[in-house]
């Protein structure tokens, strides 16, 4: 038998899809109340994953889906950084 290596999966907070850490993009706010996007998927605070789709992004500017996962309001910019992000990941 072969090792296996387990895929970690996280869930859109959106859209409540299971996907792997890639394919998400991550949201966080850090000890110092900051709300930034952590590219890398390794910042120390408490995140919440979204998908990389301009969709799901707006409905979470929508519904308020990050904010009620980070107890938080979320400024403007970081939802225009999630979606330049998004879109680079999608060219």
């Amino acid at each position: 038998m072969g090792n296996v290596k387990k895929i970690p999966l996280r869930k859109c907070v959106v859209c409540g899809e299971m996907k792997t850490k890639k394919e998400l993009l991550r949201v966080i706010k850090t000890s110092e109340d900051e709300i930034m996007v952590d590219v890398t998927g390794r910042k120390n605070g408490r995140g919440a994953y979204i998908c990389n789709t301009k969709e799901c992004i707006d409905r979470a500017e929508k519904n308020r889906g990050l904010e009620k996962s980070l107890k938080c309001s979320i400024p403007a910019d970081v939802y225009d950084e999630l979606r330049k992000e998004a879109q680079e990941n999608a060219e």
